[in-house]
């Protein structure tokens, strides 16, 4: 459990990686960019031959006290997942993050004057900005994964509400009941969910409660 936010890349990769987040196990071998925020609970295993090339990015949130992205780091999605898939790069995407990462580097190795501070945190900044552009991208292009999840969410809600006695003593599901189902966090699905239908998880659940009571004819439109 770190203390500071990281963004790491890894390329070149050899070994066998068991990397567990929110104990979950998170989409890294396949990707090439992730994220973590404090206090998360990871934990990382590779076997003897494992090699890898890359960078890790280390933020303390001191350096960003008092700083406006102190208070908008936390819009960014990826830092929230209790379960994620790492970021895959196009090439064009990786020289973007990577001249990013140059520059933050070049002007932390410069003289530090009163400047050097806000310049790192607008270079990194702009840096998730990209990532989060990025993740928008692949919610859309990773087709095949992401429908695997909207097919689960209905077979999810299509088994809760065929159940009566779980409608009786559990009520209507929440989106955290539906997240932890499908092995993903709240906010993850609702990004998902928001790219690729438009509606979040809550009208998801909304609209098969509708459907539901339609079937048991509840709503005076069916008298």
């Amino acid at each position: 459990m770190f203390d500071f936010y990281m963004v790491s890349l890894k390329r070149n990769f050899t070994g066998n990686i068991n990397y567990l987040y929110g104990q979950q196990p998170y989409d890294f071998d396949a990707g090439i960019l992730f994220f973590i925020a404090p206090n998360q609970v990871f934990s990382f295993y590779a076997d003897d031959d494992y090699t890898s090339t890359g960078w890790m990015l280390l933020i303390h949130p001191d350096f960003l006290w008092n700083t406006v992205l102190a208070k908008n780091i936390t819009k960014y999605e990826y830092f929230k997942y209790s379960v994620n898939e790492a970021l895959h790069l196009s090439e064009n995407e990786e020289t973007i993050i990577e001249n990013l990462i140059q520059n933050i580097q070049q002007e932390y190795r410069s003289n530090i004057d009163k400047f050097s501070e806000t310049i790192i945190i607008t270079q990194i900044e702009t840096l998730l900005t990209y990532a989060d552009r990025f993740y928008n991208r692949q919610f859309l292009i990773r087709k095949k994964v992401n429908h695997q999840i909207l097919n689960r969410l209905e077979a999810i809600l299509i088994d809760y509400f065929n159940n009566d006695d779980l409608l009786l003593t559990k009520g209507i599901p929440t989106v955290q009941f539906i997240a932890e189902k499908l092995a993903v966090s709240p906010n993850y699905l609702s990004g998902l969910l928001k790219i690729l239908t438009s509606k979040s998880t809550q009208e998801h659940i909304h609209d098969k409660l509708i459907e539901k009571a339609k079937e048991n004819c509840l709503l005076p439109t069916c008298q």
